[in-house]
């Protein structure tokens, strides 16, 4: 970690892996000290190199947790919520803690794809079950936290299901909790400097899979999903995404985004 000088302005920027270190770099070059949040050791890698003012690691704790963060911090001209898309609860935190500070506070939205391969746009998983799925080799690329949910509806409406899970403890746990069977299930994690996608083609090749769904989060995973349905010629089903809460100031895209933080 380094130290600014101290007339600097000062953002606190809660973010993954996907945007977080490219919004970091650009702050940076524009003068600015940053202080970086995020949810683990191995998310906190991805900023290495950078000279953030400083870096938390781990969950907030809800609102006490934001509103006691805000206290330590002084003078600081932005919060920034690049949070994932579909991380709803800790963007309503943020809004309401804020608010409630008159801190501003500015959330940032990746831009929605394009592109032909997206068959279906779903409002929420639960859709799944209205649909004629019978016959359908179904592959759940949707992360853990509501696998089994997602799983249920679609299996009553006929799918054949698949999952990959990360190896982790939540991972593993959620693709359990879904029921899937031993051999529809692959818990691996990329090998570093692996090709990215060549798990997920060589999954959907093994599998014999006809159909995808997965979250509409931008980004390079929703990329990559569109490119390989377009590849294998696979259904594509996208689970829409969130609305970010209502009354914050939302920007889509980078240029957008540096444009409102330096001018705003």
């Amino acid at each position: 970690m380094h130290d600014p000088p101290i007339d600097q302005p000062r953002v606190w920027l809660l973010a993954g892996t996907g945007d977080g270190p490219r919004l970091t770099r650009a702050l940076l070059q524009r003068h600015w000290r940053v202080r970086v949040s995020v949810v683990s050791p191995a998310a906190a890698a991805a900023y290495r190199g950078l000279a953030v003012e400083s870096i938390a690691i781990g969950a907030l704790g809800g609102m006490q947790g934001i509103a006691a963060e805000l206290k330590r911090q002084t003078s600081l001209r932005w919060v920034v919520d690049a949070t994932h898309p579909f991380a709803t609860k800790i963007s309503e935190d943020l809004a309401d803690v804020c608010l409630a500070a008159q801190q501003p506070l500015l959330r940032f939205e990746r831009p929605c794809e394009q592109g032909s391969a997206a068959t279906h746009l779903l409002e929420d998983g639960a859709a799944l079950s209205t649909m004629a799925l019978a016959g359908q080799r179904l592959l759940l690329a949707i992360g853990g936290r509501h696998l089994a949910e997602i799983a249920a509806a679609a299996g009553s409406a006929g799918a054949e299901l698949f999952a990959r899970a990360m190896p982790t403890q939540l991972g593993v746990r959620s693709a359990l909790a879904a029921g899937l069977p031993p051999d529809h299930l692959a818990v691996l994690r990329p090998l570093q400097g692996e090709p990215p996608g060549q798990v997920e083609r060589a999954l959907c090749r093994r599998w014999g899979i006809t159909a995808v769904v997965c979250r509409q989060s931008g980004g390079t995973t929703e990329r990559l999903w569109r490119r390989i349905a377009e590849e294998q010629q696979l259904s594509l089903m996208l689970l829409r995404r969130p609305a970010p809460p209502s009354g914050v100031d939302t920007v889509v895209g980078e240029a957008a985004f540096l444009e409102r933080i330096d001018h705003g």
